[in-house]
């Protein structure tokens, strides 16, 4: 199961990573053409908010399988975790950022629909969704990943 949840997770990510990028640019080009907010817009920023929250998810329920997890907290104790940079990353940073990241495109999302006018809408996902990727490609495992 681990190895499967593992691999999911790692594939995923890859679609998560292009659809908040896609998103923050879509974003950005909103801001700067002045164009309306229209109903593409809106299912570019709704579908980067849920493939984002499926990738939590998987990743959730991978830290709990996982021997990179709760187990290795378990086994090796939070200080010699914390002491380890490979271990602090999987255990602590990875999972602690990409909530952060994930909690940031929620509020993002949410607060763009209470906005009236497009470059207040494109202003707010852009903002939100850009610090999230910011966060999120600061915290990816890359010698892991690729």
């Amino acid at each position: 199961m681990y190895t499967t949840l593992q691999l999911i997770h790692s594939y995923w990510a890859y679609l998560t990573l292009l659809i908040i990028i896609l998103a923050t640019l879509n974003g950005l080009l909103g801001l700067f053409s002045n164009r309306n907010f229209g109903a593409k817009d809106l299912r570019i920023s709704l579908f980067a908010l849920i493939v984002t929250h499926l990738q939590v998810l998987l990743g959730l329920i991978l830290f709990f399988v996982s021997p990179n997890g709760l187990k290795a907290i378990s086994t090796n104790g939070i200080g010699e975790v914390m002491k380890n940079a490979i271990q602090r990353l999987f255990v602590v940073e990875h999972p602690l950022i990409m909530l952060i990241a994930v909690v940031l495109i929620t509020i993002g999302f949410s607060k763009h629909k209470k906005k009236e006018d497009s470059k207040r809408k494109f202003k707010v996902i852009t903002i939100f969704y850009t610090i999230a990727l910011i966060l999120i490609l600061s915290r990816i495992p890359w010698a892991q990943w690729l």
